[in-house]
């Protein structure tokens, strides 16, 4: 397991882009019949990836839990949302098998202590993009599909960010203890995600980027709104964001991400917002 601990703002400013990457950036998560995992000291947020090819793969795979979390099983004391970004599969949670297409999504409650991922077709794998945070309660495990998110179209054309916000692990939707994801589709032409940018104190936030044609990628914009930096990411890499960093993305095509945050609430409209005229 990567572990990443906390950085904070004041040390952010004199990072290298190569110290940023290291900090921030998580890359190679799909990996044949493995579990990547990287655990991050802010909030405590683990990013999960894995890609079952010829196996069925268990979500402690490679994963010493006492050690790694302090508990006898990787949701012991963790909720986990899932999210397919690959060819279809299945995902099992203590016995009851799920069905996942492209861009379905499968809230896996606190407490649930087994979780095996599978591929239908081994020529076109799945590949499940997971997040985990810590939880004190159990909910209900859940699968919303693509179809079924809560759909909030937002943004314009003319200011090249026109795209729509799929909620799915979001108090609207469904019960979590304080897990939220979701699913966000620019419009073809459109290049801009979460701007005016803004931050939340109270929550820290994961963003994951896909659908990035080939030789295209995306400027992750990062750090304090008056003294911003940003990530190159490429397709299908994501980016640890704490609470004191804005959290926006410039590509040079359209592409989809998805967000998930953890923290003191899941109110999703409590940002502090900074006027684009005042980022530096």
């Amino acid at each position: 397991m990567d572990i990443r601990y906390s950085t904070n703002q004041r040390d952010f400013k004199r990072y290298t882009t190569e110290e940023t990457r290291r900090e921030f950036l998580i890359q190679n998560l799909y990996q044949p019949d493995t579990v990547q995992a990287v655990y991050s000291h802010v909030d405590r947020m683990v990013t999960f990836g894995c890609m079952p090819v010829d196996e069925a793969v268990p979500l402690d795979k490679g994963i010493a839990c006492m050690k790694s979390f302090g508990t006898n099983y990787v949701l012991e004391r963790r909720e986990l949302g899932i999210f397919n970004i690959g060819g279809a599969g299945s995902v099992e949670a203590d016995g009851v098998r799920y069905q996942l297409g492209f861009q379905d999504c499968l809230y896996v409650s606190q407490g649930t202590r087994e979780v095996v991922f599978r591929s239908a077709d081994p020529s076109r794998p799945a590949k499940f993009y997971m997040v985990s945070a810590p939880a004190h309660k159990a909910c209900k495990t859940t699968f919303i599909s693509i179809a079924d998110a809560k759909k909030k179209p937002v943004g314009d054309t003319a200011t090249a960010n026109k795209r729509v916000i799929n909620q799915f692990i979001h108090p609207d939707v469904l019960e979590t203890c304080q897990l939220s994801m979701g699913l966000t589709q620019l419009e073809p032409g459109n290049v801009w995600n979460t701007m005016p940018a803004h931050t939340h104190e109270r929550r820290m936030e994961i963003y994951t980027y896909f659908g990035i044609p080939e030789g295209q990628a995306v400027f992750h914009m990062m750090g304090e709104g008056q003294e911003t930096r940003h990530i190159l990411v490429h397709n299908e890499e994501a980016v640890i964001s704490p609470s004191w960093s804005i959290h926006s993305g410039c590509g040079t095509s359209a592409y989809t991400f998805i967000w998930a945050m953890g923290g003191e609430n899941q109110t999703f409209d409590d940002m502090d917002h900074i006027a684009i005229g005042d980022l530096r």
